[in-house]
């Protein structure tokens, strides 16, 4: 059964296909967009190219009432299983320029692929970004979500951001200090979509041309070892101050627990591991345990770095 008959106003829906034409599909699938691969529709789905496309989305979400949800490449959201009652928004390959500048400024489109990014900028002789291999995410949710790892981060490198509100429309660039950065956090608001960012990189030095590539092989290895493949969405709980999430909760020996087609890593504790053509609602109901679990034994207070989109009790940890 479609998702528009169950839960979502026919009306509202109609309202924005209308506004959005082509870019546009009723019933997309989102949860399959997400690296947890898990998941239900989107009751509108539409795939845009520019500022133009993101400002017919912000006249469909106002015309229609519909909420917005950007979805980048997924590497940070579980979508509940019944989906998500408004307008979905992925950001096509248009939006995946790189343009390496002079001085080490690089321009990269809010869609880019952080690895590739961090390849090509390794390729151009620049330093800085290599971290990034490591992240299975985009330029936009580097920038909104203050993405990072192994010592660095994006608040350190990003310069300016030019970014479209899908609740008005309004074009706006944001230079460096204005982001708002924290530990994986930014004040843009949910509605924000990054259009392009700049980041400054430094000039590699020439005595070491291998140094780059080489370390982006030992970043890429030291995943492959020390973190699960297959359907998740790194790690699950942002690590309490002083702590490690993933040492907590393999502490409580919950490495393998399972509630239905979602289990804990047995190789990383905070990763959690959904079942091929498993249940997004089993994902949250093993995050909500786990967190449970740590509060009652431990005393503390586990916060998911996951973004849940759709489920019925939003407000549970």
């Amino acid at each position: 059964m479609p998702l528009t008959n169950m839960w979502t106003d026919p009306v509202a829906v109609r309202v924005a296909l209308d506004h959005l034409g082509s870019l546009a599909v009723p019933d997309g699938p989102l949860g399959s967009r997400t690296t947890y691969r898990v998941g239900g529709p989107a009751a509108v789905l539409a795939t845009v190219e520019g500022v133009t496309d993101l400002q017919k989305v912000a006249a469909a979400a106002m015309a229609s009432g519909l909420p917005t949800l950007p979805v980048g490449r997924g590497s940070n959201l579980l979508v509940a299983d019944r989906g998500f009652e408004g307008i979905a928004v992925v950001l096509g390959e248009g939006m995946a320029e790189i343009t390496i500048c002079d001085k080490g400024t690089v321009v990269a489109g809010g869609s880019t692929s952080l690895p590739v990014l961090a390849r090509r900028t390794v390729a151009a002789g620049l330093t800085g970004m290599e971290w990034a291999v490591g992240v299975p995410g985009s330029v936009g949710g580097a920038v909104r979500m203050n993405a990072g790892g192994h010592g660095s981060d994006t608040s350190r490198l990003v310069r300016s951001a030019r970014l479209v509100s899908l609740e008005t429309g309004e074009i706006t660039t944001l230079g460096a200090g204005e982001f708002g950065f924290g530990y994986r956090s930014s004040m843009l608001s949910d509605s924000d979509v990054i259009v392009s960012a700049t980041f400054q990189l430094q000039a590699a030095d020439d005595r070491e041309p291998e140094r780059g590539a080489a370390e982006l092989t030992d970043i890429v290895r030291w995943r492959r070892e020390n973190q699960p493949g297959g359907q998740n969405a790194g790690s699950v709980f942002v690590n309490p101050a002083g702590e490690s999430a993933g040492a907590l909760v393999e502490s409580l020996g919950l490495k393998g627990h399972r509630i239905g087609s979602a289990e804990v890593s047995g190789k990383h504790a905070n990763f959690i591991q959904a079942d091929e053509a498993g249940s997004a609602d089993d994902v949250r109901a093993l995050m909500i345990d786990v967190a449970n679990r740590v509060r009652r034994e431990l005393g503390i207070e586990l916060h998911t770095e996951i973004r849940t989109i759709g489920f019925v009790n939003e407000g549970e940890s």
